[in-house]
């Protein structure tokens, strides 16, 4: 595998920590982890009432699973401390597997921003042209921005590394957007497809609808496993569709997801690949537990912070102060805070 990435974050961590020495941190109040999913916004969508009858396939097949986590530690005088953290999990031969990269933790200030998220550019793009895709994003929006830095890095590594096998992805197969570059969307998916890949994209929220419901909830009286077909699905630029999108209900229960299967990939195959799917991964409310692990390992506990908060005031000098919540100090028990607003 190709290790440029993760020695460069470990690199600019440090790098960006030593500006943070003796400096006060405020912890943040609103420990708030933030989550990517990426929506099309559509001008019309039809869905299929008739469902695709999925049948289990028990023939052995790797199923791999990426996702990331970013969460924000606190704020010093001059920026902003976060950390960022990224899972891979694969089962084969019945067990699973995992790598786990991070926590990478950063001080991020208007001054290095652009030195940081450029660095990281070039330590995962090859080609000029995707390295100028995008500018620094500002302070608020570099934690997301470097979380799907890494995400789309993992997710190359996948589809790098595993052959015939099921790779799945946690949001959509939309792209045309800084997070999710189209060029770089479309060459993760033409690698998987040359190592017999099939990418398979599980969201866990949608706001796509049909007739004035999501599709989600639109569960027509049939047994599962099935997949829902969309059709006339069309997306306002830039934002571009690179996968066939479907409704999939694969257990009993009120809970169904929207799923995004790789546009050039053969329409047997989508549906082989969600089949071997069902007889080689475990199911509990209609997901799949390989991306379920992938979530639960990157995601960053209330243990893992406190820790990480204790590493930079032991190992940089950094004094952990408790300035007074304003919400709380101007209304009472009525100022929640702006997780509530």
């Amino acid at each position: 595998m190709d290790t440029t990435l993760p020695q460069r974050l470990i690199e600019l961590s440090l790098y960006s920590l030593k500006h943070a020495e003796n400096q006060p941190l405020q912890l943040n109040q609103q420990t708030i982890q933030q989550n990517n999913n990426i929506e099309a916004h559509t001008q019309a969508l039809k869905l299929n009432p008739q469902p695709i009858t999925l049948h289990t396939r028990h023939e052995e097949t790797i199923v791999a699973a990426v996702d990331t986590s970013n969460i924000k530690i606190g704020e010093t005088s001059t920026g902003t401390l976060i950390a960022i953290r990224g899972a891979n999990v694969w089962k084969q031969n019945r067990n699973f597997r995992y790598l786990r990269l991070g926590p990478f933790i950063f001080h991020i200030t208007e001054e290095n921003k652009k030195e940081v998220y450029s660095a990281l550019q070039r330590a995962y793009f090859n080609s000029p042209h995707e390295q100028n895709y995008q500018s620094s994003p500002n302070l608020l929006q570099m934690p997301m921005r470097m979380s799907n830095l890494l995400e789309r890095w993992l997710q190359a590594m996948l589809s790098k590394t595993i052959s015939s096998g099921i790779i799945l992805f946690d949001g959509s197969l939309s792209s045309g957007t800084a997070d999710a570059p189209i060029s770089l969307m479309k060459e993760i998916l033409e690698t998987a497809r040359k190592k017999k890949n099939t990418v398979l994209a599980f969201s866990k929220m949608t706001n796509l609808r049909f007739n004035g419901h999501l599709i989600t909830d639109f569960q027509p009286t049939y047994s599962p496993p099935y997949l829902l077909e969309t059709a006339s699905l069309k997306t306002k630029p830039p934002i571009v569709l690179l996968g066939d999108v479907y409704v999939a209900k694969l257990t009993n229960g009120n809970y169904a997801f929207r799923l995004d299967i790789d546009k050039q990939v053969p329409s047997t195959q989508k549906v082989e690949a969600v089949e071997k799917l069902l007889g080689n991964d475990f199911f509990l409310q209609s997901y799949p537990e390989t991306l379920r692990l992938a979530h639960i390992l990157c995601t960053f506990t209330a243990n893992e912070v406190i820790a990480m908060q204790h590493f930079i005031s032991r190992k940089h000098g950094v004094k952990i102060v408790n300035r007074p919540d304003m919400h709380r100090l101007l209304f009472g028990p009525f100022g929640r805070g702006e997780a509530y607003s």
